[in-house]
């Protein structure tokens, strides 16, 4: 058996079992060894009584004992099953539902194990739905780390166990294909030793290797893949060239403010790629209030004034109209006529087929819109230029259906995620990178303040305050209603105390994703229009909208939030001339939460705050955010294992330097290792 075998080859699965696993896109021994934990059990050593103290509310304990008495069963129409164990200062009480079995497998007289979680029920300890195991069989698990996989039906945990175990008695399953050279330079486990432990670890040291090594692999061949293709394929001709006949500065030098040094060194980035030999495939990537919707509009008005189309696709609707509102009155201050086109999916059919009719009668206009611009009834007459906002709100399918609108467009995708340059660099790979990293001028940095609920009574006065001065004010709150899982504020209550605190002397609106497309375009319109002074919205503000008289954003429950999306939400103050603030709201105890939420109340600088938040989290946290789209790995995180991916990417160039074609004979392994990465890569993202 080796990797390649089919899944039958391993003991016990059959026909039936056979066609579960390839339902999930597992076929061979290999695959099936490719689908990592999800997370792990650690059996504690068993406690037996009497105990020096008891066990702690809360925790998951093992606990030994003798039956003394035959369990009591109460019948009804869910039989309870009950077990007292313990004497009178460490009792602990068993509770078994709907298993009245329990009763008569339980022997008076015999030891047992019961294994669980420790909670508090009318004052007694009590654990609930123990699992059950003789001492021998406790014995054999204790203090060992069982996988926990995730599942899909047809699959049970206990069969990917036996599965994983089947599959790794082979000594020798995989060849490995880093050199040995490789392995002592970046201190890297051999990959049968990781695949073992990463699966079944004798340790956390044994587990933190596995993992590392299995993570650095992700990253070299994901690198390493993408730089052998880049080398290889040339980039379509320029079949839309752009002249250099000084358009573009004109326009810049009409705007009522400077461009900052950032945004002028991005624009000729951008002006060099249109007018260049090759079609442009760019990343502009910049914090919140950079300013990169200005440098999209001068790249389509360029393209417009060379007869060509062009496009930019946004993730929500609402922001979608505000840059056709944007783009309407930038084209009117300049005196440019422009066809400027919005195309959503909540319009009418009527409106949708004259926005079709138009895109094709107007060979330079402007289109603007969202995932309709990728529908098949949407055609293009003359493509030039697609642009994506948001970038890392879309996935590789949907960017590359866009591109496909035209003929070798000229590509431009914008992001607001602060990923490290470096990194950027090296997950950005087939993309020319252009970093906009100062804000304009005139804004000021927002003030920042991380407070308890006990300020709300203040802050309350506070946005009454700016209100009164012609301001208007964000709420963000976690929920749209109240819920019995989680005890946070919900938008729906909080907009209805705001009322009874104003007593109807500010305008208070309320936003959030359950509301039909029209009834949110139409909520923050008004509150673009300064018609409503306070708006209480869950997140779906977060992207994008620019509201520049907006100058306070009051987060609740600040720190349920990710970090990133709080210095997104962050992003929609500041826009203006006056001061802004941001005041975050923490309703935890957690001293860590404190510190997360310290590291956005002392900077406004998202680049800054992503390493910040990497070093908090550190290795130890194995199962951290899951990247989405094209940086879809199973175990490496991007921020988490920063370290690795850069040593990964140092290596993939030092030996694509050396040997670019990877012909040598000890890349020879290290080369289909290469393509069997990313061809599974291309069909799970087909999935």
């Amino acid at each position: 058996m080796d990797r390649n075998s089919a899944i039958t080859a391993i003991k016990g699965i059959g026909a039936k079992t056979k066609e579960v696993f390839e339902k999930t896109g597992v076929y061979t021994v290999g695959d099936i060894l490719l689908r990592f934990p999800r997370t792990y059990i650690q059996y504690p050593a068993a406690r037996s009584f009497p105990m020096t103290e008891p066990p702690a509310e809360g925790t998951f304990c093992a606990l030994r004992a003798a039956v003394s008495r035959t369990p009591a069963t109460r019948q009804g129409r869910m039989p309870v099953t009950v077990l007292n164990i313990g004497g009178t200062i460490d009792a602990v009480q068993l509770i078994w539902y709907r298993m009245p079995y329990i009763r008569s497998s339980l022997e008076v007289g015999k030891q047992y194990v019961f294994y669980g979680k420790i909670i508090k029920k009318g004052g007694r300890l009590v654990m609930e739905q123990p699992a059950v195991y003789k001492p021998e069989q406790y014995e054999a698990i204790e203090l060992c780390f069982l996988p926990v996989y995730p599942l899909s039906a047809g699959l049970t945990n206990n069969l990917m166990i036996k599965t994983m175990r089947q599959a790794l008695a082979d000594d020798e399953l995989f060849s490995d294909y880093l050199p040995a050279g490789v392995r002592r330079e970046h201190a890297l486990c051999e990959y049968n030793y990781a695949m073992k432990q990463i699966h079944f670890p004798d340790s956390m040291d044994t587990l933190i290797t596995a993992r590392r090594r299995l993570v650095f692999d992700e990253f070299f061949l994901f690198i390493m893949g993408l730089q052998y293709q880049k080398a290889k394929q040339q980039r379509p001709k320029n079949p839309f060239p752009a002249a250099r006949d000084g358009f573009a500065e004109r326009l810049a030098q009409k705007l009522p403010y400077e461009l900052t040094g950032a945004q002028q060194a991005a624009l000729e980035d951008i002006l060099q790629d249109m007018s260049g030999p090759s079609a442009m495939q760019r990343l502009i990537q910049g914090d919140v209030g950079s300013g990169k919707t200005i440098l999209a509009f001068l790249a389509m008005a360029v393209v417009s004034h060379n007869g060509f189309q062009s496009a930019i696709m946004a993730p929500t609707e609402v922001l979608a109209r505000q840059h056709y509102e944007t783009y309407c009155g930038l084209c009117g201050k300049f005196g440019l006529d422009v066809a400027i086109i919005l195309l959503t999916g909540s319009m009418t059919q009527k409106q949708k087929k004259d926005a079709y009719a138009r895109i094709l009668s107007h060979p330079d206009a402007m289109v603007i819109g969202t995932h309709a611009l990728i529908q098949e009834k949407t055609v293009f007459s003359n493509l030039a230029l697609v642009i994506t906002d948001e970038q890392h709100r879309f996935g590789v399918k949907q960017r590359d259906a866009f591109s496909e609108k035209g003929a070798a467009p000229h590509i431009l995708v914008m992001s607001a995620t602060p990923i490290p340059r470096t990194l950027a660099i090296i997950l950005y790979g087939d993309l020319d990178i252009s970093v906009v990293n100062e804000v304009p001028a005139k804004r000021l940095p927002v003030k920042n303040c991380v407070v308890n609920t006990g300020y709300r009574e203040k802050a309350y006065a506070f946005l009454k305050k700016q209100a009164d001065l012609g301001h208007q004010a964000y709420v963000i709150c976690p929920l749209v209603e109240a819920s019995e899982a989680a005890e946070a504020e919900n938008v729906t209550d909080y907009a209805k105390r705001l009322n009874e605190v104003f007593g109807g002397s500010v305008s208070v609106g309320l936003l959030h994703g359950r509301m039909k497309s029209g009834e949110k375009n139409g909520i923050m319109e008004r509150f673009a229009r300064n018609r409503i002074q306070v708006l209480v919205s869950t997140t779906v503000v977060e992207v994008g909208v620019n509201v520049p008289n907006a100058t306070v954003m009051m987060i609740e429950n600040a720190d349920r939030f990710g970090l990133a999306q709080l210095h997104q939400l962050r992003g929609r103050v500041g826009r203006g001339e006056a001061q802004s603030y941001c005041i975050m709201i923490n309703t935890s105890d957690s001293k860590t939460a404190q510190e997360r939420l310290e590291i956005l109340n002392r900077s406004n600088d998202g680049f800054y705050i992503a390493s910040e938040d990497l070093k908090m989290r550190g290795p130890g946290d194995f199962f951290g955010i899951r990247q989405s789209g094209d940086l879809a790995f199973s175990l490496a995180d991007v921020y988490q294992d920063a370290g690795v991916l850069q040593e990964a990417a140092e290596e993939v160039k030092r030996i694509l330097s050396e040997d670019p074609e990877l012909a040598q004979e000890e890349h020879a392994s290290l080369r289909a290792e290469m393509e069997r990465f990313m061809e599974n890569r291309l069909q799970k993202m087909s999935l």
